[in-house]
């Protein structure tokens, strides 16, 4: 854990100034090149996947290209921008930036000495995620970025909030889940015991939505806490922060400067309380005759908030990394198993080195699996289908990433579509290699989608008094008047829209996963997901992913597996090919029944950033991906692994100290028997619904049949399904380099920052207020 600002600057006495950013719309110019090749070739071997290590990748990086482009523009300006992360101090350009190190010293020290000789200040340190938030003078970040121990330096963006009978829509009343007897009492599952962590704007921890109804504690919010970074306001110099050992005096006092447990109004935005309610609230018999069943995904499991945003839905680079780094730091103790991000900061930098991405993948590593929003950029101003627009973490190979699905306000599946504003595929963050040439990631994302239209949750107020969070009083008309309940104190519901709805829907199910078997790993919970989702028709794999959410067919796969998979594979006791099935288990039938309605399970998993496999080995035998510690995307392996504190009273193998983390240059990553599907996809084509832009439900068919290569003892996936040197394809849809959502532009979801309001779809598209334009072209 560190000691941060927060605690500097409630010593000071200090006040933070923050402010609403608008929304604008504009135009953007999109440099056309040549049409390339897609390639979708792979190779069959012998033996071990042998991948090269890192070389070539962001350690390998020049100087230059270390520092994102945005900080680039802020240094090179003939005067100060005025961008928050930027200002004058005695005359001389300020900059306050997260610099992401390679992890060869976690506590920094050498580099933190660095900053404050050359005049800086360290404000926050993250030895959890190899990060440290700075100020230093600007003129000296390009002598910052030539160190060795420099992956990255980024400005301190803003971040931002993403923006029914939900237990029918996604299948989570089912025999393989849990079924009511009345709406107060039911047998099954309703993930008890498993911690969520609500990274958002706070959640009103005294809403009957959260009540505990099987004990005496009064909520489910077992935790509030409050990580919004006061030093935005101060840009003092010379102050250096250090990590805190468990137990100590100082972890005492900074835990006590972050506490929000007792505030009345802790969501002062509304957001995080709904996202909450999505994740796990729980029906409680409201007094209002006419209020609709709310019943979130998990209506048993614990909520952790950890309060990012403000009272305007806006936070700051640094607010989420510290907010990650105490889940890291708490998850075991209070087991946490899962991190939803329904928040974004707009990045075109590489996964291997984007602040966020570094953070969730040490979060992964621990075994937390983080469920991010993809977005809500699908649909330019113009009405024209947006690729390209993931920001950043979703855009990491290690989370999953959700886009929405409009349930047209029935719970018959079978109508269900994509939403018009979900962001779609692939990933467009880059890098420059050693050589000089634009790397471009082009990962397949969504990873799956979720109901994410008119969601009916929770919505904050005063605890002993109608005082409405800024959406619902700013927004009534929208957001509260159309469900026709009279509000009453701790039971006021409101709508809202957006990916950001949709993934505390997938948090849920990791949670009623967990606790049907709580050995499984985050990428094997993400690999079941995926498998078992409902292919959505007329949507491809760009905009859908594997397909729709489909609790019943995950909980379902889940049963079956071995419950002591966490505990062998990180004591690395299993080896590859090893049966991943419970003694007497077999695997489930590869199809779900919801509201009565049948379907085939979409059998469909994406691995190693952009390769599609399938086949039943992939959950009947242990395939080393499923080892939290590794990432693997674009050729680049990399195993992350937790070192926890230890000495005289610390419980072992319980706080994460920090991470070390090294390349893989020979490592099995799949075994035999898996089914390739990437050459069943073919070039791509818009047009021709090829390639990337094939229909999931028709990818899905094939396999289902017994299409794709069976791999019988092992592959090298070259290169994937990957769109290479920026792609402009004949059809008329262009791909723009480096995902045209320039960097430090916050990523609005709406009309006046608000989720619910027009990310509604009700008969035509919804006209969006939309920063992107990345790559645009009719559907």
């Amino acid at each position: 854990m560190c000691q941060t600002s927060n605690l500097q600057r409630a010593a000071r006495g200090a006040t933070p100034t923050r402010s609403i950013t608008a929304t604008t719309a504009f135009t953007v110019l999109i440099e056309r090149r040549a049409v390339p090749r897609l390639l979708g070739a792979i190779a069959l071997t012998t033996a071990l996947l042998v991948f090269a290590g890192w070389s070539g990748s962001a350690h390998a990086h020049q100087a230059a290209d270390k520092i994102a482009r945005d900080l680039q523009s802020t240094i090179a300006a003939p005067s100060t921008p005025r961008q928050g992360h930027a200002r004058d101090i005695d005359g001389v350009r300020h900059v306050q930036a997260i610099v992401v190190t390679d992890g060869g010293d976690p506590e920094m020290a050498d580099l933190r000495a660095h900053i404050v000789r050359t005049g800086g200040s360290v404000h926050a340190v993250f030895p959890s995620l190899h990060s440290i938030s700075v100020q230093i003078k600007a003129h000296q970040v390009q002598t910052l970025a030539q160190r060795a121990d420099v992956v990255s330096v980024s400005p301190n963006r803003t971040t931002q909030r993403t923006a029914s009978t939900l237990e029918t829509i996604s299948g989570a009343l089912t025999s393989n889940v849990r079924t009511y007897s009345s709406k107060t009492s039911y047998s099954g599952i309703d993930g008890a015991g498993v911690g969520i962590a609500i990274l958002d704007s706070g959640v009103m921890r005294l809403h009957d939505t959260f009540q505990d109804q099987t004990s005496a504690a009064p909520s489910r919010v077992k935790r509030n806490v409050n990580m919004l970074n006061a030093t935005l306001a101060s840009w003092t110099n010379g102050v250096s922060a250090t990590s805190l050992t468990p137990g100590s005096a100082a972890l005492a006092t900074y835990e006590s400067a972050v506490g929000a447990d007792g505030a009345k109004t802790h969501d002062a935005y509304g957001h995080g309380t709904h996202v909450a309610a999505v994740a796990a609230g729980r029906y409680y018999a409201p007094k209002d005759a006419a209020a609709r069943d709310i019943n979130g995904i998990a209506p048993g499991a614990n909520i952790y908030d950890v309060k990012v945003l403000d009272g305007y839905g806006l936070g700051t680079l640094s607010d989420v990394l510290e907010g990650i780094q105490w889940v890291i730091y708490h998850a075991k103790e209070y087991n946490i198993r899962v991190i939803n991000l329904s928040l974004a900061a707009n990045s075109t930098q590489s996964w291997q080195n984007d602040p966020l991405c570094a953070a969730v993948r040490s979060a992964t590593a621990a075994g937390i699996t983080v469920v991010v929003a993809a977005g809500n950029f699908g649909l330019s101003i113009t009405g024209k289908e947006v690729y390209g627009a993931i920001s950043a973490p979703g855009n990491d190979p290690s989370v999953i990433t959700v886009g929405a699905v409009n349930d047209k306000g029935t719970t018959a599946r079978i109508d269900d579509s994509v939403n018009f504003f979900s962001s779609r595929g692939p990933t467009r963050g880059s890098y420059v290699d050693a050589g000089g040439v634009k790397r471009v990631d082009n990962l397949l994302k969504p990873d799956l989608v979720a109901p994410g239209n008119k969601i009916v949750g929770a919505a904050a107020t005063a605890s002993d008094k109608l005082t409405w969070d800024f959406l619902a009083s700013t927004f009534s008309s929208v957001l509260v008047a159309p469900l026709g309940i009279t509000p009453t104190v701790a039971e006021t519901q409101m709508m809202m829209s957006g990916t950001s709805i949709a993934a505390p829907s997938v948090a849920g199910t990791v949670a009623l996963m967990l606790q049907a078997n709580p050995g499984l790993t985050p990428p094997l919970i993400k690999a079941i997901l995926q498998y078992t989702a409902q292919p959505l028709a007329g949507f491809n794999l760009l905009e859908q992913g594997a397909g729709y959410l489909n609790v019943d067919g995950a909980v379902a796969l889940a049963k079956v597996l071995r419950t002591d998979l966490n505990t062998v594979i990180d004591a690395g006791s299993i080896t590859a090919g090893t049966s991943m099935l419970a003694s007497g288990k077999s695997m489930p039938a590869k199809s779900s029944t919801i509201n009565g309605a049948s379907f085939n399970w979409s059998r469909v998993a994406f691995v190693g950033g952009n390769n599609v496999v399938s086949g039943d080995a992939l959950f009947t035998k242990y395939q080393p991906i499923y080892d939290p510690r590794t990432t693997w995307a674009n050729g680049v392996v990399r195993k992350r692994s937790v070192v926890y504190w230890s000495g005289t009273g610390i419980a072992s193998n319980t706080y994460a100290k920090n991470f070390s983390d090294v390349a893989l240059t020979n490592q099995t990553l799949l075994t035999s028997g898996v089914v390739s599907a990437n050459l069943l996809t073919g070039m791509s084509s818009l047009v021709g619904k090829t390639g990337v832009f094939t229909l999931t439900p028709t990818l899905s068919s094939w396999l289902v049949s017994g299409s794709g290569t069976t791999l019988s003892s092992g592959m090298v996936l070259s290169n994937g399904l990957i769109l290479s040197e920026g792609l402009i394809l004949s059809e008329g849809l262009v791909l723009s380099e480096g995902l045209i959502l320039s960097e430090g532009l916050i990523l609005s979801e709406g009309l006046v920052l608000s989720e619910g309001l027009v990310l509604s779809e009700t008969g035509a598209p919804a006209v969006l207020f939309n920063t992107s334009g990345a790559l645009t072209g009719e559907r």
